[in-house]
């Protein structure tokens, strides 16, 4: 097997309450897609992957990641939440806009990891994973993107982004099971 350089896998926004806008749009696709996602995490843990989770912090910029955990838990689909929750070897870095790595310190973790290819799950997929996918390739990031494993609010929008990232930034689209680390 050729080498793939070193992987993680970043979870987008997956900590959540569930009590904004769009939330109605967005639940029926996480719940479609949260098991691809529990399971592509179990895959990376079990073969010692690092697992970042990048989350919107919700505006409360004195909340930490356990705060973020609680609330999300106490929102409207903990049953989304609970199966994609971090464990102790989890890593944890908050976000306040789309990308996961506009001004985060993403891109520091992942250099000190050495890792070189990112492995998106999470929500949107026309927004925040497309972002995120735009912002590691420019950065010369392997990016994957395991379409299951994805979440949209707009499926046209969503089958855009993907196509996007697969023609203009080079990423791996393909379904959660046969990602490799």
């Amino acid at each position: 097997m050729e080498d793939m350089g070193k992987r993680a896998v970043v979870v987008i926004d997956m900590i959540n309450s569930y009590d904004h806008p769009d939330a109605d749009l967005l639940v029926p696709s996480v719940t479609r897609t949260v098991h691809a996602m529990a399971e592509l995490i179990r895959r990376a843990r079990e073969q010692k992957v690092p697992v970042i989770y990048v989350n919107d912090n919700f505006g409360e910029w004195r909340s930490h990641h356990g705060e973020i955990v609680d609330q999300a838990l106490a929102g409207a689909h903990p049953e989304l939440v609970e199966p994609l929750l971090p464990d102790d070897a989890s890593l944890f870095v908050v976000k306040a806009r789309h990308s996961v790595f506009y001004e985060t310190p993403l891109p520091y973790l992942l250099d000190q990891l050495g890792v070189d290819h990112v492995i998106l799950c999470g929500q949107v997929t026309e927004q925040c994973v497309l972002y995120s996918a735009l912002d590691a390739h420019i950065r010369y990031l392997g990016v994957t993107v395991p379409e299951d494993a994805v979440a949209h609010i707009h499926p046209d929008l969503a089958d855009a982004a993907l196509t996007m990232m697969r023609r203009n930034m080079g990423a791996d689209i393909r379904t959660a099971d046969t990602v490799e680390f």
